[in-house]
């Protein structure tokens, strides 16, 4: 009998990718079998933790009495979607031509999590070794295989994965049942998502009371430049320095300091300042920068994305100068390239992986076809790197004080020298950047006759509103100030998992993209802003989860052990439920009005500010105030039609509009509830209007 190895990789295309390298191309229903290896697939995450309810019958209800709900042995079950291909995995597994498997799945925390649970899941005891890789390359799939890693490697990034996802349950179902009770509606909470909703509730609570403050200054202008004066607090003050420069008409050269300055290549970027920079220039959000670069990664384009790592490894150098020579002529770039790989090259500053750069195949590879997202993705990679290993920008910064009416005035001006790795920057954005202003060559004494003296009107700014770009950096720096200085991650959450929090914070309804001026602004909603006045500061604080954040990554070095952590996370959820039990008025802070009767359960029907919905948490009836059928005949869900309808189970609607002629019509409207206890309509007509 011919033994196998068998090969797990997380999604289909990386398991192709790897087969072709190792052999395996004979296909079959859901693998791959050949040169002695099977290579299959996960959809994911193909084992999800036991809702509630699996422990016991009484969770089904959601009340106050229940909680806290700590599992003291975890349950976990097979995803329904995904049955299908868990069981073809549990049987190759099981196949006796199968004698020793390969962890192929991301080489990171929740890829790890994914093989672990379903390798427990299915029982199998037989031995299985790590594939670690950065680059989905021919090359890196066929050293990794030559150098697969013991499993007991990663036993402990293993035990913080599961850490995370069970700590995101206790707080998560706990938090989310308990205020959900307490205010007569579902208010979902999360360890990492709702610190982040609490930073963007902040920042609005600093931009409405923030109260701006008039400033003057004075400017006198020359032909050739400008200069300032300091701010005044009175527009008297400011006006009574212009008299007296206007009587002067002239200003006296002060003094003139010449510094040689250099501005140093910009860093190669993580995943996250990868998103920033996207989302700066591009408008693109942090997930769909993920999504690109994910696809940019298995089409072997770009190296591993979900990294912390902005620098590469000391092995790395020597290839450096022929990668860049290759993608900088494949991108078109013909003039001299300086690299200098030592200023991206840190063995001590990568953790999992290196920073995300093209890859050699990048440079043999046709990017005609590229989607256009990726395509702008991939630009940036590459133009980031050229950058990072390029000469540092010099320049001469002239700072110039002049003196007229008694007050000095200042100027600053700038000469660039050498451009540097700016022109790389240039040539990449095609954007031309704002000249900076260039001093006459005074000297001191020198006595110049101005054209004009200006008084000016400013004022304080507020904060701007959180984009993508700002809120992404907040989340990397949160908390940074209770972290130790050594602590090589900090802030809410992964680079791997910021995107994910961002659109379920926007998909639950308490974030909106806001448009403005090209830039989407990240506004709270008025539901967001409910959440974060009523939860506690433990939940909500971002120094107190960047802090569980910095522990995980202790578990997952094993300098902690995950015992400690979980019943660090357990003893906070008590504390939480027991202290806002005591909170006995907290009920009446959001009192909800009852408008009726539930047509499926019988329950009240409650009204929120998004609609009526049954007051029972296991029942699924409502009504949205946005409703996409009362759209669409030209009508408005109002409390009287909903009230009607709870009451009667039909209204008359006066004045409809028929879709496909425009034409106005009235109808008797009827409401049932379907098989999945949500409201279905249907109408009877009358005589139509024209």
């Amino acid at each position: 009998m011919t033994m196998h190895k068998l090969v797990i990789a997380e999604k289909p295309s990386v398991a192709q990718s790897i087969a072709k390298v190792i052999g395996a191309n004979e296909r079959k229903d859901g693998y791959l079998e050949g040169n002695g290896y099977l290579v299959s697939w996960c959809f994911g995450h193909l084992i999800e933790l036991a809702e509630p309810q699996n422990y016991d019958d009484r969770y089904r209800t959601w009340d106050i009495e229940s909680l806290p709900i700590v599992p003291e042995h975890w349950k976990y079950l097979v995803s329904s979607s995904t049955r299908k291909q868990y069981t073809l995995l549990k049987k190759l597994m099981e196949r006796k031509d199968v004698d020793s498997l390969v962890e192929a799945t991301d080489a990171g925390r929740e890829g790890e999590l994914i093989f672990r649970l379903v390798y427990s899941q299915t029982g199998s005891r037989k031995p299985f070794e790590r594939l670690w890789i950065s680059s989905m390359e021919d090359t890196a799939i066929q050293e990794g295989f030559e150098k697969l890693q013991p499993s007991a490697a990663y036993d402990a990034l293993y035990e913080s994965a599961l850490c995370r996802e069970c700590a995101d349950w206790i707080v998560g179902i706990n938090a989310t049942r308990l205020f959900s009770c307490l205010y007569g509606e579902t208010l979902n909470i999360g360890r990492v998502m709702t610190p982040t909703l609490a930073l963007t509730v902040d920042r609005e609570k600093d931009i409405s009371s923030f109260v701006p403050v008039p400033f003057y200054t004075v400017t006198l202008h020359f032909p050739e430049f400008d200069v300032v004066s300091r701010r005044f607090e009175t527009q008297d003050e400011a006006a009574h320095l212009m008299d007296a420069c206007m009587q002067e008409k002239e200003a006296v050269v002060e003094s003139v300091e010449k510094k040689q300055k250099s501005e140093k290549p910009p860093l190669l970027f993580d995943l996250t300042s990868l998103q920033r920079e996207a989302n700066r220039t591009l408008g693109y959000t942090a997930k769909q920068t993920l999504d690109y670069l994910q696809s940019l990664y298995e089409k072997k384009l770009v190296t591993y994305p979900r990294t912390d790592s902005r620098y590469l490894t000391d092995d790395m150098a020597g290839m450096l100068p022929d990668l860049c020579h290759a993608v900088a002529g494949k991108f078109g770039w013909k003039d001299k390239l300086s690299v200098h790989p030592e200023q991206v090259i840190n063995s001590k500053k990568v953790t999992d992986h290196h920073a995300v750069i093209p890859t050699k195949s990048m440079a043999e590879s046709k990017l005609e076809d590229l989607p256009r997202g990726e395509k702008e993705v991939l630009t940036l990679v590459v133009s980031r790197l050229l950058a990072a290993v390029g000469d540092p920008m010099k320049y001469m910064e002239t700072r110039m004080v002049m003196k007229s009416g008694g007050a000095d005035f200042t100027a600053k001006g700038r000469t660039v020298q050498d451009a540097g790795w700016r022109l790389l920057d240039r040539f990449f954005s095609r954007k031309k950047e704002k000249e900076a202003a260039v001093l006459p060559d005074l000297q001191k004494g020198n006595h110049l006759t101005f054209t004009e003296a200006e008084c000016r009107e400013g004022k304080t700014e507020p904060p701007n509103h959180y984009t993508e770009n700002s809120l992404l950096a907040a989340m990397e720096k949160a908390g940074a100030k209770e972290t130790p200085d050594e602590a090589e991650r900090k802030g809410l959450g992964t680079p791997a998992t910021r995107a994910a929090i961002i659109e379920k914070l926007v998909s639950k309804g308490f974030l909106n993209r806001v448009s403005d001026k090209k830039v989407n602004n990240l506004i709270p909603t008025e539901t967001g802003k409910a959440l974060i006045r009523a939860v506690p500061e433990k939940i909500k604080s971002p120094s107190m989860t960047a802090e569980w954040e910095q522990k995980l990554l202790q578990v997952e070095k094993d300098q902690l052990q995950p015992e400690e952590f979980m019943d660090e996370i357990e003893e906070m959820v008590r504390a939480i439920v027991q202290e806002t039990e005591k909170q006995e008025n907290i009920r009446d802070m959001n009192e909800k009005k009852i408008i009726g009767k539930c047509p499926v359960c019988g329950s009240d029907v409650m009204e929120t500010q998004k609609g009526w919905f049954c007051s029972c948490q296991d029942c699924h009836f409502g009504l949205w105030r946005d409703n996409a059928y009362f759209k669409k005949i030209g009508k408005e869900l109002t409390e009287p039609v909903v009230t009607e309808l709870l009451s009667d189970g039909q209204t008359k609607l006066v004045g409809c509009t028929s879709q496909r002629t425009g034409k106005k019509y009235n109808a008797i409207l009827h409401m049932t509830a379907d098989e999945k206890q949500r409201p279905s309509f249907h109408m009877e007509f009358e005589k139509r209007s024209t």
